[in-house]
């Protein structure tokens, strides 16, 4: 598999990310479920999607499913003290998918990781806290017609977007991940 643009710490810590993912993926039976049957009828057959979310085993492991789905992510940190740098060389090296996200990255480059994930014209956003979905919207708004969804993991997020929904400033529908029965 050839690799994509990425910027993480350390490729060569891809085989401790690697044992801390399949070490995760045991205690999500639901998302293997859900792999086995992405693996089989690839729902979202190249579909984009642009996640600004906390680098970690348990996102590692819904980026494999998604990938497996037959979507093209791109990936970048919704929170640079969360990042775990295995993790986010793994995803790279094992899944090929471009991440960008480095453990304590500062703002300046927080936001030019999500400005990378921009520029691969997401269709679907995935966000954790509203930071790539407002910077598309007051940033690069000449992407927004690419755009049919999205989903919001937190509850600061979504006051940020329900505010823009308010004001008639969203662009595209965006599910509420923490309204989910399964969450």
């Amino acid at each position: 598999m050839s690799l994509g643009e990425f910027d993480v710490s350390d490729l060569s810590q891809a085989e401790e990310g690697r044992r801390r993912i399949e070490w995760a993926a045991r205690e999500m039976p639901v998302l293997k479920q859900i792999n086995e049957r992405f693996l089989r009828e690839q729902p979202l057959l190249s579909v984009r999607i642009g996640a600004c979310l906390h680098v970690t085993t348990e996102t590692a492991n819904l980026i494999g499913v998604l990938t497996n789905g037959g979507a093209e992510v791109e990936l970048c940190a919704s929170n640079p003290l969360s990042t775990q740098d295995s993790v986010a060389a793994a995803i790279v090296k094992d899944l090929g998918v471009s991440v960008f996200a480095r453990k304590g990255e500062g703002n300046e480059i927080y936001y030019q990781h999500i400005h990378r994930i921009i520029d691969a014209r997401p269709q679907i956003t995935m966000d954790d806290g509203a930071d790539l979905v407002t910077t598309l919207h007051e940033q690069r708004r000449d992407l927004l017609s690419d755009v049919i969804g999205g989903t919001e993991e937190t509850t600061t997020g979504l006051v940020r977007l329900r505010a823009m929904a308010r004001d008639g400033v969203l662009h595209y529908p965006i599910i509420a991940v923490n309204d989910a029965m399964t969450k």
